[in-house]
């Protein structure tokens, strides 16, 4: 008896994706006529047949959400979540949740799982490797299957699908003219590789704001942290360069406490000396010393609107156009920006 053949195994024989293979079974003209006529072959030598229990599943109800998310620490994504259970729950939705671990492979093997009838659609923000990687076929994938998703957060704009963001070049924006406006003028940037959308958006804002208010532009102090290495390490090298800045925005919550902690054991003062504001208003800001200023992402808005996108188009019988939920940020002043003036 021949082994049971997959449709990944189909995929990798003749070194195509799956979705490739998917249009292929079903004669679609997409794909080429001798690429079709193989494949096809190939599948009824061995015997090849779809999984009927996934696709019973995926023409009935779970009634059940599928959430993928980088990690599960950072306060932004556990707010994100909170939003988005309640608003499924109020409409009779429960939620799973996986994470890639910013992964690209977890990534892809969380949404193969999930959509082989686990759930009726999925809200996922996109792993830092894949967004490195820009391979994005995956969610093709889902596409070609007809799998509803959302893109919460962190997006891909080849993506057709419906998104829920914070404008991140306003935040990034208001951020840097807190600090010009309470007296700053050499101010860092504590950010990611630019392939990180979110964080590049930041600093679309923050050269937008020094260009407004005529400071130079350095390249110098713009400081991008490699997540693979020892963040605290980096960040203390920084802050204990000889000619350090007077303010420092870091595009989360963690490098700016990384970077407090980093300034205060240099026995300087926050905020006379370098003042600090972050972007996520979660508990690390609240309870620091001093407590740091920050840019409020409002994830469990975000949550929400995710979640509530996804079910509208679950539920609709017509296929609407994609939208994008733009969420505002919102300044919360705390001590680490609060300047004695000069």
């Amino acid at each position: 008896m021949k082994p049971k053949i997959t449709l990944k195994a189909i995929a990798k024989e003749f070194g195509v994706s799956i979705s490739t293979v998917s249009k292929s079974l079903k004669n679609s003209n997409e794909i080429s006529l001798e690429m079709r006529e193989r494949i096809q072959a190939f599948a009824n030598y061995y015997n090849y047949r779809p999984n009927s229990f996934a696709l019973k599943l995926r023409n009935q109800k779970t009634l059940v959400l599928g959430v993928v998310i980088p990690e599960i620490t950072h306060h932004f994504f556990s707010k994100v979540i909170s939003g988005v259970e309640q608003a499924a729950n109020k409409r009779g939705y429960n939620v799973m949740v996986c994470l890639s671990n910013e992964s690209y492979q977890k990534e892809v093997m969380n949404l193969a799982m999930l959509a082989n009838g686990s759930v009726d659609g999925l809200l996922v923000s996109i792993a830092n490797e894949t967004q490195s990687k820009g391979d994005f076929k995956h969610f093709q994938e889902l596409i070609d299957e007809g799998i509803p998703f959302v893109l919460v957060d962190r997006v891909e704009d080849k993506i057709p699908c419906d998104k829920v963001v914070i404008d991140d070049v306003k935040g990034g924006y208001n951020a840097t003219k807190h600090l010009i406006e309470n007296g700053c003028k050499r101010i860092a940037m504590l950010t990611t590789p630019d392939y990180v959308n979110v964080a590049y958006q930041r600093k679309e804002g923050y050269e937008k704001a020094l260009k407004e208010f005529d400071l130079p532009m350095d390249e110098s102090l713009i400081f991008r942290v490699d997540k693979s290495k020892d963040i605290q390490g980096q960040i203390t090298s920084f802050v204990n360069q000889k000619d350090y800045p007077d303010a420092i925005f870091a595009v989360n919550e963690i490098y700016a406490a990384t970077a407090l902690k980093a300034i205060q054991k240099r026995g300087l003062n926050v905020p006379d000396d370098i003042a600090v504001i972050g972007f996520t208003d979660g508990l690390i800001s609240h309870y620091a010393t001093p407590a740091i200023t920050t840019m409020e992402q409002h994830g469990f808005t975000m949550g929400v609107e995710g979640a509530n996108l996804l079910i509208n188009r679950l539920e609709s019988e017509k296929q609407n156009p994609f939208e994008t939920k733009v969420i505002p940020t919102t300044l919360t002043v705390r001590e680490s920006t609060n300047r004695n003036k000069k």
